[in-house]
């Protein structure tokens, strides 16, 4: 199998091409990095991230594509950046332009991928309190919400050529390679650690090994198509991740974080973390996908294992 990977040099789209590679799969990333660091193996091409001139007859050439493509929302720095006007257009256009794009590119396809994975968030529901969601559950308002519903739409054309498309409704992705994970870990290694917040609010999370494993198994699934959570089964409230993390760490978990501090500091990006979905992977485990890491505490500790 060949994959073609947009996004291919960011935390998931790395972990999935060297997954991939190890077992003998190609791989290629469009990228618009000159020189990208790249598993070996991998063959980059670059792009403008939205055209498709250049690379798109390549979409005749794979068996499947994984667009993942589009800016980090909470940004690079050890701390997320604030939303300003002109910063949300950039990650919007970074999404939608790239799904444009590939749409474009398969469009024009004499012989087309079998499947496009579509990256989303689990934010495309807004946020909520205890109540269970599933993929059946509306869309939400807000900026991420209403980000997440175009993200999806962008890709939706290549449906008309025959392409199984599967868009995949990502949780926190928890990786000491980057991510939510290294922020958080943070004040607990200062002993600062606790909750932000009323620290009520739920957090739909994942493995890293699960994300990958995830969507390995929807390309791999034919029957697998439209929307799926990419979230644990056990979402765990802001406080009980907290905990869970000062257990594994050691540390203590008491010192909480007000919301107006966040605010202060963040703006509007403060609701990352101040808000939540209690959200359940139902399609996909009725697809019938078992979780290596179904709990928070078995998580934590093989990620922290890992240095």
């Amino acid at each position: 199998m060949h994959v073609l990977i947009t996004g291919g040099t960011g935390l998931i789209g790395t972990a999935l091409a060297k997954a991939l590679l190890a077992d003998g799969h190609g791989v290629t990333i469009l990228t618009r990095q000159r020189n990208p660091r790249l598993s070996e193996g991998a063959v980059a091409q670059l792009w403008d991230g939205k055209t498709s001139e250049d690379w798109g007859h390549l979409v005749n050439e794979v068996d499947a594509v994984v667009n993942l493509a589009g800016e980090n929302i909470a940004g690079q720095g050890p701390l997320p950046g604030r939303w300003t006007v002109s910063r949300k257009e950039v990650i919007r256009q970074s999404r939608i332009g790239a799904g444009l794009a590939l749409a474009q590119a398969i469009a024009d396809a004499t012989k087309p991928p079998a499947v496009l994975v579509q990256a989303s968030g689990i934010g495309y529901y807004g946020t909520s309190d205890d109540e269970p969601i599933d993929e059946e559950a509306p869309a939400g308002t807000d900026f991420l919400a209403t980000l997440a519903v175009d993200w999806e739409a962008s890709t939706r054309p290549v449906e008309d050529k025959g392409v199984r498309r599967v868009v995949i409704r990502t949780g926190a992705v928890l990786s000491t390679s980057g991510g939510a994970l290294p922020k958080l870990l943070l004040p607990y290694q200062m002993y600062v650690g606790g909750p932000a917040g009323s620290g009520r609010q739920f957090m739909p999370w994942i493995h890293i090994d699960d994300e990958v494993n995830a969507i390995r198994f929807l390309i791999e699934q034919s029957t697998a198509q439209g929307a799926f959570n990419l979230c644990a089964p056990s979402p765990v409230t802001n406080r009980e991740f907290g905990n869970t993390l000062g257990r594994v760490m050691h540390r203590p978990s008491l010192l909480p974080v007000p919301a107006f501090v966040l605010h202060m500091l963040l703006g509007e990006v403060a609701d990352l973390v101040l808000e939540g979905q209690r959200a359940f992977p139902k399609r996909l485990q009725s697809l019938g996908y078992e979780f290596r890491f179904a709990e928070l505490e078995p998580a934590l500790r093989d990620l922290l294992s890992r240095g």
